[in-house]
């Protein structure tokens, strides 16, 4: 459920020109999924994309589209539980094709929900999960807690903080909650999708990629401490 367009702006990575053969076993590979509204080819999937590549200098980041949005659909999404087949299969496909390098399953929105449910799998080996604007509150209010409370993997929140789809003050009840290591990158402005407000950046002083790019800088770290941990 993306609540904004995305801007329509591309960065240069330092990651482009790298030969991908260079890359050693540790670099890992991500599985990256799209929110409900948006397929994998917007402007906001294909610049975190490339933003996630260049930050965690991964070997590849892979994003797809879920069959009820592939090809230009325009259906109404399924419920999250009914995607993690399929979603299973393309991290499968993805673990055979890069064998020996670390999984980091990471989503927008409704990808990140489905991500942490892949990651609950016994069958699934993740190092980490990143989960850009977890939709934590359903439509009719409550609180979807329970796979969160189920993980075993670390997992790391980035959310805008005024995401209507997910109140800080109730995520930060549920993190207190999980049983495994969990971080909260908060971006001060931000909207569901990390949108900030001109009048915001102006009297922060900074800009869009900024704040953007101080989020990515967390999820980096935060990756390095779960890799060097295994």
């Amino acid at each position: 459920m993306d609540s904004s367009p995305p801007t329509k702006r591309r960065r240069k990575t330092k990651s482009e020109g790298t030969n991908e053969n260079d890359k050693s076993s540790s670099s890992p590979v991500v599985v990256f999924a799209h929110g409900a509204g948006a397929p994998s080819s917007s402007d906001w999937m294909l610049r975190w994309k490339d933003m996630l590549k260049n930050a965690l200098n991964a070997v590849e980041v892979v994003t797809f589209d879920y069959p009820y949005i592939a090809g230009g659909k325009k259906k109404a999404p399924p419920k999250a539980e009914k995607l993690v087949e399929f979603h299973k299969d393309i991290v499968k496909k993805t673990t055979d094709k890069y064998p020996g390098h670390p999984l980091i399953l990471a989503g927008k929105s409704m990808g990140s929900r489905v991500s942490c449910m892949v990651a609950a799998e016994v069958d699934i080996d993740v190092s980490a999960v990143i989960c850009l604007g977890y939709p934590l509150k359903a439509m009719n209010g409550a609180v979807r807690d329970e796979t969160l409370l189920q993980l075993t993997i670390p997992v790391m929140f980035v959310q805008g903080s005024k995401d209507g789809l997910c109140p800080l003050e109730k995520l930060e009840a549920v993190c207190k909650k999980m049983k495994i290591h969990n971080e909260l990158y908060v971006i001060n402005g931000g909207d569901h999708s990390f949108k900030i407000g001109k009048k915001h950046l102006q009297i922060e002083g900074s800009t869009q990629d900024q704040a953007e790019d101080l989020a990515v800088e967390g999820v980096s770290s935060f990756v390095s401490r779960c890799l060097k941990g295994k």
